[in-house]
């Protein structure tokens, strides 16, 4: 399964807000769609590929060994499905060279129909070019002799419109309803940040059959997205991947979120649907603040029938016991150490009064990590803060651990009711 951290949700919300204009951060984000969040998702994992296929190095690379060959056994169907996503979703820095890199890598050349036209258009004003030198500077043969050149002349005319005609079709009509897809789709992707002449030079090298409004995300369709998504779980299958884990995390932290819970819930809610939720081969994973689990539970009855949250394996709480939270702390205490010195305890922090089943029971009083990590750095703090330095007394007594436990678990406790912020 390849992991996706779908945790970095800033520029996401920063995209959403410029793209809409809205005059508050609440505005644009109560304006998030579902597809909005798929376009996101694919815009992360479909560079990834992408790279890994062309032999470029990015980030978080993808392991693809002989990614050469990978790309020339890949079925038709992933073919035309990792280059239709690559034009839609790809970085934008250099999107339309990366899709003509991707069409050779795979071998899809452009149809006979393409071809035919690019023959056309060099072959047929040569032959008006030597029609016209023929009439001017040489007799007509024998069975066209009753043909005046005027008549020669306007019957070379009439080739010559006909052929400005194919050629405006094909170097402006075709262009400019490419360039409508392009405004389209630039319209609709409100979080990939690329322009209506990037989305059309990559659209423009796509098999003209597989540019139908029906195959693009040119609309608020969700279908349309959920298409994309089984293309992607297609082109993972075929590159070695059994599917695709979303970890969706750290939604207070983006700077128009700050924290509020409505803003969070905007930003959100869209994704509490059962059928996003229950994909085939997508596993999304959603750890989500305190704060929005009172506001889960404040909603209507219409929204727990579209969410169907009793399928989605929902956890109100999560907790570790004292032993686990007490075997994580001392691994990270250990984790700090400097290489090569003498390994430390997480009890030799404290005096010989406190023992490690009392300690691994204030830990469990706090529930979480990293609750676990606001008590003992409190504790550190408050022996720093009230033992003089000259006293040479190095380790936390049981007095401040009881202290600190105590209000640590107040907090705690005021969290999980609501009553203040984690």
């Amino acid at each position: 399964m390849l992991l996706l951290g779908y945790d970095d949700l800033n520029a996401f919300c920063d995209r959403i807000h410029e793209k809409l204009g809205s005059k508050t951060a609440l505005e644009s984000l109560q304006k998030i769609r579902l597809v909005d969040h798929v376009d996101a998702i694919l815009h992360r994992v479909v560079p990834r590929i992408v790279d890994a296929l062309l032999d470029e190095s990015g980030p978080e690379p993808i392991d693809v060994p002989d990614a050469a060959k990978v790309a020339k056994r890949l079925s038709p169907d992933a073919k035309r499905a990792i280059l239709t996503l690559q034009a839609c979703y790809d970085r934008p820095s250099d999107a339309p060279n990366r899709t003509n890199r991707l069409r050779r890598r795979l071998r899809i050349w452009p149809s006979a129909a393409v071809f035919a036209q690019r023959v056309v258009l060099v072959i047929w004003p040569l032959l008006i070019l030597a029609g016209l030198v023929w009439v001017n500077f040489f007799t007509l043969p024998t069975g066209l002799m009753n043909i005046t050149q005027a008549q020669a002349a306007w019957g070379l005319t009439t080739f010559f419109g006909i052929y400005a005609l194919f050629a405006l079709k094909v170097a402006v009509w075709n262009r400019l309803a490419i360039i409508r897809t392009g405004i389209r789709l630039r319209r609709q992707l409100r979080t990939v940040p690329r322009g209506d002449v990037s989305f059309a030079r990559s659209i423009r090298q796509l098999p003209r059959a597989w540019r139908e409004s029906s195959q693009l995300p040119v609309s608020d369709s969700d279908e349309v997205r959920y298409a994309m998504m089984d293309r992607l779980k297609g082109v993972l299958r075929a590159i070695g991947y059994a599917g695709l884990v979303v970890v969706v995390d750290r939604v207070d932290e983006p700077t128009l979120v700050c924290g509020d819970p409505e803003r969070m819930k905007a930003l959100i809610w869209p994704m509490l649907s059962n059928k996003f939720l229950q994909q085939e081969g997508v596993g999304i994973k959603l750890l989500l603040p305190m704060e929005l689990r009172h506001a889960v539970f404040r909603e209507s009855s219409a929204f727990f029938q579209g969410a169907r949250l009793d399928k989605q394996s929902l956890v109100e709480h999560l907790s570790w016991t004292g032993t686990m939270l007490y075997d994580l702390c001392e691994g990270r205490l250990r984790s700090c150490l400097r290489p090569g010195a003498k390994s430390i305890r997480l009890l030799d922090l404290f005096t010989e009064d406190v023992t490690q089943e009392e300690l691994a029971g204030a830990l469990e009083r706090v529930h979480q990590p990293r609750d676990a990590f606001k008590l003992l750095y409190r504790c550190i703090a408050e022996h720093c803060a009230s033992t003089p330095r000259d006293v040479g007394m190095f380790k936390i007594p049981r007095h401040t651990l009881l202290a600190v436990l105590k209000s640590e678990t107040e907090r705690v406790q005021q969290t999980a009711r609501g009553i203040r912020p984690g």
